[in-house]
């Protein structure tokens, strides 16, 4: 007597995004980034100190995170922003999309960035660095928005020599694709390669240098209607979605609403739709995970409490070489335009 073959049920296809929720000032990451923050603010006309020319009675100067007539000083007193403070054993990336950043640090560096530039620094072994935002204009506002993402360094370069490197506006690609429907979606390529085009090599040390790590920053632009499939990056990679401006949109059919963030199945390929009726725009991180024990204690990323603890004990010895400048809010002459001076002294103007 013959059996009967008895038929497998076939297991359901995983779903693609693996959680939704939404996003507050700063927004949660995935292995190998550990943070990154949303800066909005509607500054109003600038003084002649690169200041608001309005009263900053009623803010609690040094430590004002809370929205006031549309902005924020920060930790600035004068001039808001992020005075001089310490960091060791990761990597800021400073992506600007409207207004100024200046920048100074411990190495006797300084910058002037902003309006599509991005500033990729590697703190490595430790530096000082300060991140001010002049208000340049002193007869119209002086909008700023901008994203600042922590991404981690492995343990063998937690304690390289800090340096760090401009992507000016120009210089970073925005592919634009144009889907069945004649609907557009730019995409700007500020780290990896997407449509066949390869952003500007990241620092050396970093865990973006090595292409096997996947590591991408790319920020999407969609006009209402249209329709992106995000490539997938491959087995083992992180990939996080954080639809940051519009109505709605869809991922591989789920509806997510505005200002809410997405894990995703990085191994396969993601239908992104603008099914509201505003431009929707949204930030995309993605790398393989580095995988080692993480020790945070605000400023200072490494492996274990030891570490943090000789962080600590450095920076009081050595304030990672002391600081150059007449002032911790460092800010530059009003007149000058974009550029970095390294520490090398070599000197790059914005292009």
């Amino acid at each position: 007597m013959e059996g009967k073959a008895t038929a497998i049920p076939e297991e359901p296809e995983p779903d693609p995004v693996l959680s939704l929720k939404p996003m507050g000032f700063s927004w949660e990451t995935l292995d190998p980034f550990l943070f990154c923050v949303h800066h909005e603010d509607k500054f109003p006309q600038g003084n002649d100190e690169l200041g608001p020319a309005v009263s900053l009675k009623g803010r609690h100067l040094g430590d004002d995170f809370i929205i006031k007539d549309g902005w924020r000083m920060y930790h600035g007193k004068k001039v808001p922003g992020f005075p001089g403070h310490p960091h060791r054993g990761f990597e800021t990336i400073t992506v600007v999309r409207q207004g100024i950043v200046d920048h100074a640090d411990s190495m006797g560096a300084s910058g002037r960035y902003g309006e599509g530039d991005v500033q990729w620094m590697t703190a490595g072994g430790g530096v000082q660095h300060s991140e001010m935002f002049p208000l340049l204009r002193k007869d119209e506002e002086n909008p700023m928005e901008l994203f600042q993402i922590w991404l981690n360094l492995p343990k063998k370069n937690k304690m390289v020599k800090p340096h760090f490197k401009m992507l000016w506006g120009s210089t970073i690609p925005k592919p634009v694709h144009s889907d069945g429907n004649g609907k557009h979606t730019e995409v700007e390529v500020i780290a990896g390669t997407l449509l066949g085009h390869t952003a500007p090599a990241p620092p050396p040390d970093s865990w973006a240098a090595d292409p096997a790590n996947a590591v991408a920053v790319f920020n999407l632009r969609m006009e209402p209607g249209a329709v992106f499939t995000l490539p997938q990056a491959g087995a083992g990679v992180n990939r996080s979605l954080y639809f940051y401006t519009g109505n709605q949109i869809t991922l591989a059919g789920k509806v997510v609403e505005k200002y809410h963030s997405a894990v995703v199945n990085a191994a396969v390929d993601m239908d992104i739709r603008n099914t509201g009726d505003d431009e929707a725009r949204i930030l995309v991180l993605q790398g393989k995970p580095i995988g080692e024990l993480v020790i945070q204690y605000g400023p200072f990323v490494m492996n274990t409490k030891e570490e943090i603890q000789q962080a600590f004990d450095d920076y009081h010895a050595t304030k990672f070489g002391g600081w150059p400048w007449k002032r911790y809010d460092q800010v530059h002459d009003r007149n000058l335009g974009r550029f970095a001076r390294h520490a090398d002294g070599t000197l790059e103007e914005g292009v």
